[in-house]
């Protein structure tokens, strides 16, 4: 299949790429930024269009990100992920070809994030009943591996993520910052894990097989957040002969202290996928402080 990645040129969309390939397909990238295969805006209705129309299936991957950095700037994210859903769901209807689209794994936070992206979930599901909609939605927990772009001060990513703070603070020996008491669970999931499932999900779609259930992607492991945190500050020490210290912020506005985002793995069946086979946290959290270590200077610097 000619496979059209919607926000390609991201995290996820790169390891989805490589899985396309690794499986036969041709990835087309569609991202505003760069120099893609279709350079084009998911907010804009003729680009989508233009898009659907030269590929057997979409993996829609483009959203604006991050709970704290939209909690009070709301419109680029409901513009990008719920009326580019839309767009999405008229131009896959009209080219008749079959979507993932991937979902959050903390929908039921009120925060600008989770609330647009569980937006554009229901929209999926609406036009899957309402109008035949060929499309099958694969729910993510945080997903990381190498390449994971950092956020300021190490890196320019506008979004901060978990795992490359995390490594970053680590690695250069500072501390690590843990929102709250750290008594949350935010599961981790490997980023080639997450980019087998999307795009064995889509496989499915294209052969007719679409889910009224949502694929949840996940480990069977949970850990609190100071766990892995804890667990990075050892495998960081390992790499500088030192241990930078644990630190504890206020909680971000839109998160919820204790909460427990986590998958509900027994999806996974949907895909042929058992999340025993998955990378473990051990194994990715070794791999990718190890990518950072490598790649200092070059992917991300100490302030």
């Amino acid at each position: 299949m000619k496979v059209g990645i919607t926000g390609g040129q991201g995290f996820i969309g790169g390891h989805v790429a490589a899985e396309l390939v690794k499986r036969g397909h041709e990835p087309i990238i569609f991202d505003r930024r760069g120099t893609p295969d279709f350079l084009g805006d998911v907010t804009n209705l003729a680009h989508v269009h233009e898009l659907a129309a030269h590929v057997d299936g979409v993996i829609h991957l483009a959203a604006v990100l991050g709970t704290q950095e939209t909690a009070l700037h709301p419109r680029p994210a409901a513009e990008t992920n719920i009326f580019g859903a839309l767009n999405l769901i008229d131009a896959a209807l009209a080219n008749r070809v079959p979507v993932v689209n991937i979902c959050v794994g903390n929908h039921w936070m009120l925060n600008t994030y989770s609330t647009t992206k569980t937006c554009a979930e229901r929209l999926f599901a609406q036009f899957r009943k309402e109008a035949g909609l060929a499309v099958n939605q694969v729910r993510v927990v945080n997903a990381y591996g190498p390449r994971q772009s950092v956020a300021k001060p190490y890196g320019s990513a506008k979004v901060r993520k978990i795992i490359p703070s995390f490594a970053c603070r680590a690695l250069a020996g500072d501390p690590i910052e843990v929102y709250g008491s750290g008594d949350q669970v935010s599961d981790c999931v490997h980023v080639t894990d997450v980019a087998r499932v999307l795009v064995k999900a889509l496989e499915r779609a294209a052969d007719g097989h679409v889910f009224d259930a949502t694929v949840e992607v996940g480990p069977t492991e949970h850990l609190t957040v100071l766990e892995v945190a804890k667990a990075v500050q050892l495998i960081a020490q390992g790499h500088t002969g030192r241990m930078a210290p644990i630190v504890h912020l206020p909680m971000r506005p839109g998160e919820e202290p204790g909460a427990r985002v986590v998958a509900d793995t027994s999806t996974l069946t949907l895909v042929g996928e058992d999340p025993a086979d998955f990378v473990t946290l051990a194994d990715g959290l070794r791999g990718v402080v190890a990518w950072f270590a490598a790649n200092e200077g070059v992917t991300w610097s100490r302030p």
